[in-house]
């Protein structure tokens, strides 16, 4: 991350980073050696379903500011086990394909925002808000080996009621890093909804190169509500061995966001993966402040973009993935683009 010279006295403990991210390795890896013990299962679709654990934050760079915090856990059934009830509300949505695996999507989630430089009471107005964001998305989608479909609802809320505050606070505290001062000055509660779609082709172009395989996804989507709205689309590019049938890894919205399910092709693969999305936002409650009530505003740039790029390693048993993302600015006075990097983990069952 490039820092101006009134904020270089600012930077998070780089000690403390390197520490927090270390650790985070060492987990993961620790996670990964226990799975692959337990990799006894066939390269087919689970029985239950898929549980994904999603993690994006800006320590991976060593920032603290704008989007700093994802996290999500998510369940995604298979096909057998997906309820009839959703099989059969999606049927009345006319666009949505009626062929395919049908595959219910639940997820829960808290992400959380922040000024440049969270020592200040009182932040700068042209600075981002505090804000956090709690929800919960139930969604169905639509997999016929070439096209995926995804459809969802989230509610949730914003505000002091979301906890991001005291979460933050409490990671801070426990890693030793600055301690955020501002959050009196943060979004008041508002309760959100926000209504996605998405369409994505898998392998619209698709080779093999000296016993490599690549395959490119493009998307195309829109979200409506209070929290965001906007149209976005975008494409993918992976190229590896063994890919297994999914649609890049998981992400928070927005974002390419890719699918929590995968189905492995043989007992170990591997890609790399480089993509690009762009949004018109007429929408996004972090950044235009409260709907209903006065609070903290910044001016909202109309075009965004996320470039990303990353590695998925795939077994029966699990698979995980490392995404960096670098997103255009998202308002008037950012100075700098942002750059986070995005960790999760699926397990089938």
């Amino acid at each position: 991350m490039l820092w101006s010279n009134d904020n270089r006295d600012k930077r998070i403990n780089p000690c403390t980073t390197k520490s927090v991210v270390k650790s985070a390795w060492i987990l993961a890896l620790t996670i990964c050696l226990f799975l692959t013990s337990l990799n006894t299962v066939q390269s087919e679709e689970p029985k239950a379903g898929t549980v994904s654990i999603l993690f994006e934050n800006d320590i991976f760079y060593n920032a603290d500011r704008h989007y700093t915090n994802g996290v999500s856990i998510s369940w995604v059934s298979s096909p057998r086990s997906t309820p009839e009830w959703l099989s059969n509300a999606a049927h009345h949505i006319p666009w949505f394909p009626k062929e395919g695996d049908m595959r219910a999507i639940y997820s829960f989630g808290q992400n959380m925002y922040t000024p440049q430089d969270i020592t200040l009471r009182n932040p700068p107005p042209d600075s981002r808000s505090y804000v956090g964001w709690l929800y919960g998305t139930i969604g169905i989608s639509s997999e016929t080996g070439k096209q995926l479909d995804q459809v969802a609802i989230t509610l949730g809320i914003v505000g002091p009621s979301s906890l991001a505050e005291q979460t933050q606070k409490t990671v801070h505290r426990i890693t030793g890093s600055n301690k955020p001062r501002g959050w009196d000055t943060q979004l008041n509660d508002e309760p959100g909804i926000i209504l996605f779609y998405q369409r994505s082709w898998r392998g619209f172009v698709a080779h093999t190169i000296s016993r490599f395989q690549l395959d490119i996804t493009p998307q195309v989507g829109a979200t409506l509500g209070n929290i965001f709205t906007y149209g976005n689309t975008g494409l993918m590019m992976r190229v590896g061995k063994n890919l297994p049938l999914d649609y890049g890894p998981p992400r928070i919205q927005p974002g390419i966001i890719g699918s929590s399910f995968f189905v492995p092709q043989g007992s170990f693969g591997w890609y790399l993966f480089a993509g690009a999305e762009g949004r018109i936002v007429a929408r996004n409650i972090f950044l235009d402040g409260n709907t209903f009530r006065s609070s903290r505003s910044v001016t909202r740039e109309v075009f965004v973009g996320d470039l990303q790029c990353g590695i998925v390693l795939t077994w029966p048993a699990f698979r995980i993935s490392y995404t960096h993302v670098l997103r255009t600015r998202e308002f008037r006075h950012q100075h700098d683009k942002d750059r986070f990097g995005a960790v999760s983990v699926s397990i089938p069952f």
